[in-house]
């Protein structure tokens, strides 16, 4: 069988293969989704974020459990930081949520930066449609927890879940544009600490300067750890799936997405083109001598690289 019957038909083995290929830029993972692209689009994306610390790994699992007990399937990507020496996922993700390896209904797959800023790895959306192919219910992204340029998740999840904690020492974390303006639910695990009470008031605040949004987030306090209020955030989850369905919301922040992607894949490939083309006379490098030498503005020579492309 092929690598694509193989991953129809449920092999575990053929999905990890192909998420391999997908963060090695292998063209296998890119041919296969093309002849199965019609078998997207079934799963829910859930994105994860927030700072580091605030436990999103251990809610990811929670979540997931909870999941699993209504009978639903799950991938998880986690996005862990690049080791500085293999390239490779740290892996610190996958530690946390060793007791869902044994499930047969999760597969989980860590994925390293390699250097991607946003809190993803560049092969995310490629995986994120393996996983969709393959047929999983639901789909997990843990971001790595970069800080307030983790924005990229909002590209790719249907639904952005922030986790925050008491206790960061910063009394305007709740006001902070960027990732906190991302977020569809809000989750305030830890919550057993002090502290948490005035968190839930500072994010009520933020999100009062929002009125104007359809949607208001809801806040959940949960203490992952004790399994503490995940059925309620589970449903805050639920609930905006449902408002994002009936309000066609999901089918708009769908096609915005995908005209994202679209644009930054021509935009990636562009730049490879670019980076890779030299011939006589020409290469980037030269370019960039240039410019430094005062020899060539800037401008000219962006202008320069474009008449090449049009060649």
């Amino acid at each position: 069988m092929s690598l694509q019957e193989r991953l129809v038909s449920g092999d575990v083995r053929a999905l990890a293969r192909l998420m391999t290929y997908a963060e090695n830029n292998d063209p296998e993972a890119t041919r296969v989704i093309k002849g199965l692209y019609d078998k997207t689009g079934g799963a829910y994306v859930i994105g994860i974020t927030g700072p580091p610390g605030a436990g999103k790994s251990t809610l990811t699992g929670k979540l997931t459990k909870a999941l699993r007990d209504c009978g639903k399937t799950i991938g998880i990507i986690a996005v862990d930081p690049t080791s500085p020496f293999t390239g490779g996922a740290i892996l610190g993700d996958r530690i946390r949520m060793q007791d869902l390896f044994t499930d047969p209904g999760v597969f989980i797959r860590s994925m390293g930066t390699r250097g991607h800023l946003g809190g993803l790895s560049r092969a995310t959306q490629t995986a994120v449609r393996l996983l969709d192919i393959f047929g999983k219910d639901y789909i997990f992204i843990e971001t790595v927890g970069v800080g307030q340029s983790e924005v990229d998740i909002v590209k790719t999840a249907d639904t952005v879940v922030m986790v925050m904690m008491p206790g960061l020492g910063d009394d305007i974390q709740a006001i902070k544009a960027g990732i906190m303006e991302i977020g569809d639910v809000f989750a305030i695990n830890k919550a057993d600490l002090d502290g948490a009470d005035r968190t839930k008031i500072e994010i009520e605040m933020m999100l009062d300067l929002n009125e104007n949004k359809e949607w208001r987030p809801p806040i959940s306090k949960v203490v992952a750890v004790d399994n503490f209020g995940i059925d309620d955030l589970l449903e805050k989850i639920q609930s905006h799936r449902d408002y994002l369905q009936s309000s066609g919301e999901l089918a708009s922040r769908r096609l915005r997405n995908t005209k994202q992607e679209l644009v930054s894949l021509v935009s990636d490939r562009v730049m490879e083109f670019i980076l890779k083309k030299s011939d006589k006379g020409f290469t980037v490098d030269d370019l960039v001598e240039r410019i430094v030498s005062k020899d060539m503005d800037i401008y000219t020579a962006a202008d320069e690289i474009l008449s090449r492309i049009k060649e």
